[in-house]
Parts: C-alpha cells; structure tokens; sequence
C-alpha cells in the first residue's frame, strides 16, 4: 500500500481491492508503488476469475461441455462482469446464470442450453435441500380413510418442478460419462420436469402426463384430495399418481 494508506480506512481499502479484482482502475491509497504493484494485482484479478469461471464450471458441470469450452468461456465472464460473487460460498455462484442466458441469447448458440443450465441448478438446489423422511407405501396405506377428502399432500422439501422448453434430458444424461458424445439436436415441446432428493440421490424424471402435472401444481397450492379428484376426475387416477409419489419418495407425512 501507498506511505498514505494508514489514512484509508480498513474497509475503504477492502472495497477498493474488491473493485480493482473486478477489473475497477485501482483508486487512490491502494497500491504504495503503482507501476511496481500493478503487475502483481493483475495476477490477482487474473487468479480471481479464473477461480470464479471454474466455479461456474463445477456448478454447470453438464452445460460447459454440451456448450465447449470457448462459448462457455464467453459466457462465464459476461456473467462475472454482470453478476459478481455476493455469497461467501462459492457454491452458490451462478444462480443466476440461466437468467443470464435467457437474456444475452447473443452468448447461447443454442436456446435449448438455457433449459440444460436451469435443469442443473435445480439439481444442484434439491441436493442441498433440507432433509426429510420420505413417506413409505406402508404409511400411506395407514392413514385413515376418513380423514382423506380433507387431506392436503406434502412434498419432499427438495421437491422442485420445472416447465421446460426443449428436451434436454437426452443431452444431460449423454454427458454423465468421460465420453464426448455426438449429441443429437434437441427436440422443442414445453414439458415439465420434477426434480428431488428423497435420500441422498438427487432425481429427476419428465413428466408426460398432463394429468399428474395439474394434480402436481394443486397439490403445491395447497388443494385438498377432494379437490384432486375434482380436477382429475377418476379417484382412480389420483390414488394412482399418490401412490407412485410415495414410491418415488416424493411425499412426507
């Protein structure tokens, strides 16, 4: 620091370095020697990027190859210089990334990657979810039948649903390996996808029933079995999704 730095207060200098660690000229009271010193807070902003970008990667770590690593490079530092890190973990860097994506399409050379980042994350966020014991097929047969017009299902609290664009669940799982795939373009068709973490497995799977998907949503809003089976309209076919949830381990008590 400069002769005069002991004038600046602590967290004034603090700010300033965060600033020139984003790419800020570096202000007044932080560097004793500019011409000596800037060389070495370059190797700083380089080193803190870099950490940054690779963050990015571990936390997409399908996207930056179905992507490469030259458009997913571009990508990461336009969301660095937008969306800094504000979390002191680092884990939770890019949260905002498919966001990010839906509004720069100028840095996504495909829509679909959009749809592969925002099925990441939420992977990402159901395996950090709390825990919670999930409802076995026993329990479920246990409840009391009287008391089922007026019960409200509950969902694992990794339970997370997603309304998807594009089919991008071939790619995600093409890519799980140490193989370099040839991906097949992917398919348009709004879908919905129910990720969750019933132990210590995240999972995920497609739904393609339009009925299990309205009965999903009323069940996140709340909705009683009666109402259910209203908007089903065959009991049957409610008791069908329920037990299927419950086998999945998607439902608590």
């Amino acid at each position: 620091m400069r002769a005069d730095a002991a004038a600046v207060p602590l967290a004034d200098q603090q700010r300033a370095l965060h600033a020139a660690m984003l790419g800020a000229p570096a202000g007044p009271g932080l560097l004793r020697e500019p011409t000596q010193h800037e060389p070495l807070l370059r190797i700083y902003q380089n080193a803190y990027r870099a950490r940054l970008v690779a963050a990015l990667r571990d936390n997409h770590g399908v996207l930056p190859r179905a992507m490469g690593d030259e458009a997913f490079d571009a990508l990461a530092e336009a969301y660095l210089q937008a969306h800094p890190s504000r979390h002191p973990s680092i884990r939770w860097f890019g949260y905002r990334l498919a966001e990010f994506m839906a509004a720069n399409p100028d840095l996504v050379p495909h829509p679909a990657f959009v749809d592969l980042a925002r099925m990441e994350w939420a992977l990402r966020e159901a395996f950090d979810a709390a825990d919670a014991t999930p409802m076995t097929p026993a329990q479920l047969a246990a409840l009391p039948a009287d008391g089922w017009p007026q019960r409200v299902l509950r969902f694992h609290p990794s339970v997370q649903v997603l309304t998807l664009d594009w089919h991008v669940e071939p790619a995600w799982r093409a890519l799980q390996g140490d193989d370099e795939p040839e991906l097949a373009a992917p398919e348009a068709g709004e879908h919905q996808l129910i990720v969750w973490r019933p132990v210590l497995e995240t999972r995920w799977r497609s739904m393609t029933s339009a009925v299990e998907a309205q009965l999903l949503a009323a069940t996140m809003q709340g909705e009683d079995f009666s109402a259910l089976c209203e908007i089903a309209g065959d009991a049957v076919a409610v008791v069908g999704v329920v037990q299927q949830w419950t086998t999945e381990g998607v439902l608590i008590l």
